[in-house]
């Protein structure tokens, strides 16, 4: 296990800064999610961790030693790809092994790490097998197994789950977390998904335009995003936001607004636009008068209302997000 620490990172393509200094000190141990739609910065900042993206300014540090110039074959780390990067002419065992080998390991060890990694993972039976006799989520898996064996200070994930399907993923984020959390590496994880976000970080980083905009645990994220783009970014559905009299711009998540009949003092008048019923909630779909739309999460029990109902929407103002 190792720390890992950014200290006022910057990046440059030409003229233009893309990372605008992010700074965060990572634990022993700990799983840091970088999450941000795409163009955001995030898989650059990874690439320069990784030392596959030079640092413009700033500095970075493992174990208290900066690493900004070493290569990355120097820098104690491994990185499992989204397109999981597995040579197609090699054996599911030869491609974990191929690090090793390269480094000089002898072959008894390499043997015995491998194997070990593939016990975790269960591909022991998989091993003689090439990658294309394998599913996306038994690749995926070779690849974070190519990693293990190597034991790094620092495991680097840039987006391994978006080529799997909805199901593969859910499975996958948690034996991924589980696997973590056994072996006690520490862990950068990039996705563009803030369910993955959300339930495998420790901490987060939601990155915005080349920003840290915000660094902290998931539901302190969630309760008190400190942007609006946070607000709107973090949560699905994303939050409501919408004009409140004297109270200026303000942010209310789907959950936290309720459907009343009519529209009293300090509430809004709406029609009811769409619902969708999936099952233990239904999401209602209201249209204000200015045009606006927001969603209000109900219980699927409820009753909905229908299409064209004129409505009015409360909220207890201690769910309210303020921003200027």
């Amino acid at each position: 296990m190792a720390t890992l620490s950014l200290r006022d990172v910057k990046k440059r393509f030409g003229k233009t800064e893309v990372i605008h200094g992010v700074n965060i000190d990572i634990e022993e141990g700990e799983f840091i999610v970088i999450v941000g739609p795409s163009g955001c910065g995030k898989s650059t900042l990874l690439r320069m961790v990784a030392g596959l993206e030079t640092v413009t300014s700033g500095e970075i540090a493992i174990d208290g030693a900066r690493v900004n110039e070493k290569e990355p074959m120097d820098r104690d780390i491994a990185m499992v790809f989204q397109n999981y990067a597995l040579y197609p002419h090699m054996s599911v065992f030869d491609n974990m092994a191929y690090g090793l080998k390269i480094a000089g390991t002898p072959k008894g060890e390499i043997a015995e790490r491998v194997e070990q990694a593939a016990d975790l993972l269960q591909i022991r039976d998989f091993l003689a097998r090439k990658p294309r006799e394998l599913s996306g989520g038994q690749r995926q898996r070779v690849a974070m197994g190519r990693a293990i064996v190597r034991k790094p200070a620092v495991f680097l994930f840039d987006e391994p789950l978006s080529n799997l399907d909805a199901k593969l993923r859910v499975q996958m984020r948690l034996e991924i977390r589980q696997l973590q959390r056994e072996l006690g590496v520490t862990s950068l994880y990039v996705t563009h998904d803030q369910v993955e976000a959300m339930t495998m970080a420790d901490r987060m980083i939601v990155m915005n335009a080349g920003h840290a905009d915000q660094i902290g645990a998931p539901l302190e994220v969630y309760s008190n995003p400190a942007t609006e783009f946070v607000a709107g970014f973090i949560g699905s559905p994303p939050t409501n936001f919408f004009e409140a009299g004297g109270r200026g711009r303000i942010g209310v998540r789907p959950e936290h607004l309720s459907i009343v009949e009519g529209a009293g003092a300090g509430q809004l008048g709406a029609t009811v636009a769409n619902a969708e019923p999936l099952g233990a909630e239904t999401l209602v779909h209201v249209r204000l008068e200015n045009g606006s739309l927001l969603t209000v999460r109900q219980d699927g029990a409820a009753p909905i209302p229908a299409e064209g109902t004129g409505i009015g929407l409360a909220w207890d103002g201690r769910h309210e997000m303020r921003f200027g």
